[in-house]
């Protein structure tokens, strides 16, 4: 009886914190209720001094999601939690709240590589929570064009794994589109064989993203060495051809799995235990500083002897740390290359701007891609 009295005081008492807790987010919205009306009140005092001193009435709308506030947020609470919740917990439940607090002002649109249950869509819930509005695309040119054409407010698209490198369309695409990264998100990718076969092993055909196959290679090579491989759009894609026909499989998502019903025969086949795609915002506009964020240049060398040295020295001179460095071609001129390059800092901050004003007398091009907050676990 004693046993039960204290299973029963501790259920009264996880009552009382939820009604706690339940008021405290209502009072959070309601803030954020009023943070959005001040937003727009501001904005609408701006337009109307401009339109008194040059005549300009233009509409402008206002942008209620601000990346660096909410990786402030989000580095805050990771900061002060003292357990039991883990650091990742704790960050999923602060960005539904966000995400749902954000809704009451905005419906975000999102634009992301579909369709839906591809890796692109989970890190998109990942990095907005559930209370956004994703469209799902067939390209990686599609996720821009739907961002710089404004049917979207963002985008998500992948631009490099771990164990498969760099995802050249979303570099190539850059250097042609007007858009900003804001954001970027790192997500632990399991791969899965699914297929209808009961006889998994007597496959002929594995669709996949060409990525996934890389991803898992070693895998198939020592499980399926007789399938043919065949690289399809996306992981999703793959899953849904696989539920057409028994005698392929299919490398997906558990997400892809349950949409396309398509069994998972099985799981984490990746080769690398640590398997993980960093995917990138994209928008119209860039960040102010958060205190923890990384700028992304794109770079065209002068054609001459030493030039990509010339690009690096400002960079070390400044004490600024770069994490990545990639080439592709610049699509202007045979046999010249652009440099995409990833650094510690924000654009606004002294030390990153001392390099970038060197860089720049150094470079035939030099761009700004954005910066924006190191991604939360």
């Amino acid at each position: 009886m004693a046993a039960n009295n204290t299973l029963l005081q501790l259920r009264h008492r996880i009552d009382a914190i939820d009604s706690e807790v339940l008021t405290l987010l209502n009072a959070r919205a309601q803030c954020a209720e009023e943070v959005a009306i001040a937003k727009k009140a501001e904005l609408d005092k701006e337009l109307a001094d401009l339109a008194n001193k040059e005549g300009k009435t233009e509409k402008q709308e206002v942008c209620f999601y601000r990346p660096e506030r909410e990786a402030q947020i989000l580095h805050r609470m990771v900061e002060e939690n003292k357990g039991p919740l883990r650091d990742e917990q704790v960050t999923k439940i602060y960005r539904d709240i966000i995400s749902s607090c954000l809704a009451l002002e905005e419906c975000l649109k999102i634009a992301y590589l579909g369709p839906a249950g591809t890796f692109t869509q989970k890190a998109t819930h990942k990095h907005f929570g559930d209370w956004v509005e994703t469209l799902p695309q067939e390209s990686i040119s599609n996720v821009f064009q739907e961002v710089e054409v404004g049917r979207a407010h963002y985008g998500v698209v992948p631009i490099e794994n771990s164990t498969g490198g760099i995802v050249s369309h979303t570099l190539d695409r850059f250097i042609k589109s007007p858009l900003y990264i804001c954001g970027e998100i790192q997500l632990p990718i399991h791969q899965n064989l699914l297929s209808l076969s009961r006889d998994w092993q007597s496959v002929t055909q594995v669709y996949s993203h060409q990525q996934s196959l890389t991803q898992c290679q070693n895998w198939l090579k020592s499980n399926l060495p007789n399938a043919l491989l065949t690289a399809v759009a996306s992981n999703a894609e793959a899953a849904k051809m696989a539920s057409n026909d028994a005698n392929c499989a299919a490398i997906s998502s558990i997400e892809a799995a349950e949409i396309y019903q398509v069994p998972v025969i099985q799981q984490r086949i990746e080769d690398l235990a640590n398997n993980t795609t960093r995917f990138i915002v994209i928008a119209k506009h860039d960040n102010l500083p958060s205190g923890y964020d990384k700028t992304s240049l794109l770079i065209s060398a002068k054609n001459q002897s030493g030039a990509l040295f010339a690009l690096l020295k400002p960079l070390a001179k400044y004490g600024l740390d770069m994490s990545r460095i990639e080439s592709r071609p610049s699509q202007s001129t045979n046999w010249e290359y652009v440099f995409f390059l990833d650094i510690d800092g924000h654009a606004q901050d002294s030390n990153v701007q001392a390099a970038l004003a060197e860089l720049e007398q150094q470079a035939d091009l030099l761009r700004i891609l954005g910066s924006y907050p190191v991604a939360i676990q």
